[in-house]
């Protein structure tokens, strides 16, 4: 016997409602669009599962749901600010609140601005792997080969990591 839609609805909301808060914040830069996304995000999956036959796990199903309805969401903004590719960005994003004094928060709010400035495949890709989804997952909700998201992992990873080098410094302290 399968569940109904509501029973599936539940457990989705239960099981990965704060992902996809986290991906729709990913994708959209202001507040109220991403709640706005994260509403689009949960009404589409649920009128999606009375279609869900359970041919797949169900994280896949929602996983795959919510990047479909962010990749509207994206092909929608186009007049929105210009994607450029995170190679071509020189400096950091300013955080939000400089006077947080946090470090963690602080460098999280560069990543996740970084992030928003990404494609929204690489964005999202990047958003499913930090949320601990394996590469075979990661194919199957965005629809890439295992060995495109392996590479685009990797590369997103190299080019997050190099906005955070720390310039070399000589032997008397100064910044070169």
């Amino acid at each position: 016997m399968t569940k109904s839609a509501d029973i599936l609805y539940r457990e989705a909301g239960e099981q990965f409602a704060p992902a996809l808060a986290r991906l729709a914040n990913a994708v959209e830069r202001n507040s109220d669009k991403a709640r706005d996304l994260e509403q689009d995000m949960h009404c589409a999956l649920w009128t999606s599962l009375a279609r869900f036959d359970g041919n797949c796990a169900l994280k896949t199903w929602v996983y795959r749901v919510a990047h479909n309805v962010a990749a509207d969401h994206i092909a929608k903004s186009v007049r929105g600010p210009k994607k450029v590719p995170l190679e071509d960005i020189d400096t950091l994003p300013a955080p939000e609140n400089p006077e947080t004094g946090a470090a963690e928060a602080l460098v999280m709010a560069q990543v996740a601005e970084l992030i928003r400035r990404l494609p929204a495949i690489d964005a999202q890709t990047i958003v499913l792997w930090l949320e601990g989804e394996s590469t075979a997952d990661i194919a199957d909700i965005t629809g890439l080969s295992p060995g495109a998201v392996g590479v685009r992992v990797h590369r997103i990873k190299a080019l997050l990591a190099g906005h955070f080098t720390a310039p070399a410094q000589s032997d008397s302290g100064e910044t070169l």
